[in-house]
């Protein structure tokens, strides 16, 4: 094989490079103040969306019937155990199954459920501990790479946003962990493209569960290229020119090392107040604001009209049959909120007596996408909805981002405490805020860990 472009860019290796280098260089002082506060909250609402995940009917069923190999690691919520790297692939399924789990706008995805499983897979592994500041440190480095390479990437547009660009922050995260220097990191990055998820969004839509296992094999493929880059088989060959920048879509190479250092899109994510897909999130939070004390109910209500950005356009479908497909039904979602007081754990299974009740109330939604709101993507993901009563009036509401957006009433870390509680309780949410406050003062976060809740 030869240099030529046909088989290797310069271009895309000499930006996973500068990538890899940077990320390195993170290591050699402590964490700025403002980073380490960020990972603190994202594990947080990771570990505790984890959990709450965790308790569902459907991974309480899976768990049962995964068959895995008997271990002395325990996934979250679990009570059997098993292996460390099945222990991690499960905590990633449980960690997005739900929809509350952390994500980045301009990544157009969630950097962090990629990144933490495979972080403490990579922890667990190694043969001797692993300190709280090497663990966080690998989670920013690992959170950054992916979400620049979210950014940089533009899908083709039957990709979902779930396994491919991820790997190659799990990969920065694993091998920062085993020690890797910036060339291994480099390979780690490059290597884990070549071993990501097919993520199409029809797979999404018609509400298979498959797809909550996106997540888990990007980080399992990050664990792997890890140690593909440690045993020095492999090296960064531009492979990510091949795979996220043409199987996937296309890459502008750029943007994973623009004003590297200065700007850090691990301070620029967002949390989750429904349990459904983000892009339905504005919309609403412009209905729970037209709902907060209204004196008219859904009763009254004789349409809705509903715009926002094309990126939701995927998200037009309607009458699902499972809680997946529900979570990325906007017209479900929709009604939903004006049939129940929150987007969370029970609204959408369809086992309770609101799902019914959200199926026939969609009848009346209406969604379109609007070239207006795309105009401000990604800085903003608007949504407008306008009711049309009975009685022949009318009444709008507009959202300019998800509230729980770094640029729209971001949820600080007393928020995201509160959110973790509703959903599993104080006394299990009290454990998690130890962990996540002991990590910087630990010498062994594998021992640290073993004190997550599980049942």
């Amino acid at each position: 094989m030869d240099g030529s472009p046909a088989f290797r860019s310069t271009e895309h290796i000499r930006a996973v490079d500068a990538l890899a280098t940077a990320m390195v260089e993170l290591r050699k002082s402590p964490l700025p103040a403002p980073l380490g506060d960020r990972a603190r909250l994202i594990l947080l609402d990771l570990l505790g969306v984890t959990l709450a995940g965790a308790r569902t009917g459907e991974m309480v069923e899976l768990r049962k019937k995964w068959d895995s190999e008997p271990g002395s690691t325990y996934p979250i919520g679990g009570s059997t155990g098993t292996t460390i790297e099945t222990a991690a692939e499960l905590d990633a399924i449980a960690s997005c199954c739900l929809e509350l789990d952390e994500g980045n706008k301009y990544a157009a995805g969630h950097p962090a459920a990629h990144v933490l499983p495979a972080a403490i897979a990579a922890a667990r592994l190694a043969s001797t501990p692993i300190s709280g500041r090497a663990f966080l440190t690998a989670v920013v480095a690992g959170y950054e790479v992916a979400a620049r390479f979210g950014w940089a990437l533009t899908r083709h547009s039957a990709w979902h946003t779930h396994g491919h660009w991820g790997a190659t922050g799990a990969a920065t995260a694993a091998a920062s962990i085993r020690g890797a220097d910036a060339n291994e990191v480099a390979a780690a990055i490059d290597s884990s493209s070549a071993l990501i998820q097919v993520a199409p969004w029809a797979v999404v839509l018609d509400g298979n569960f498959s797809r909550n296992l996106w997540i888990g094999g990007a980080a399992r493929a990050g664990v792997t290229a890890a140690r593909l880059a440690r045993s020095g088989v492999v090296h960064n060959s531009g492979t990510i020119e091949h795979t996220l920048g043409a199987l996937v879509g296309t890459l502008d190479t750029s943007r994973l090392t623009e004003d590297l250092g200065e700007r850090w899109l691990t301070l620029e994510g967002y949390t989750k107040q429904h349990a459904s897909c983000s892009y339905t999130h504005a919309a609403v939070d412009a209905v729970q604001s037209m709902r907060a004390d209204a004196e008219w109910s859904a009763a009254d209500i004789e349409h809705v009209r509903v715009r926002t950005h094309s990126l939701a356009e995927p998200l037009f479908r309607r009458h699902p049959s499972n809680r997946l497909g529900a979570m990325f039904s906007l017209p479900f979602v929709v009604a939903a909120a004006f049939v129940s007081d929150a987007i969370d754990v029970d609204s959408l299974d369809p086992r309770g007596s609101g799902f019914s009740t959200a199926e026939s109330f969609s009848a009346r939604v209406d969604v379109a996408s609007s070239s207006e709101l795309d105009a401000l993507l990604p800085e903003r993901r608007a949504a407008e909805v306008t009711i049309e009563f009975r009685d022949g009036t009318t009444l709008s509401a507009t959202a300019p981002n998800p509230l729980g957006d770094i640029d729209h009433f971001p949820m600080d870390y007393s928020a995201v405490r509160a959110k973790i509680a509703r959903l599993v309780g104080e006394s299990d949410t009290a454990v998690i805020e130890d962990i996540v406050d002991s990590l910087g003062d630990t010498e062994d976060v594998a021992a640290l860990l073993r004190a997550l809740p599980i049942r």
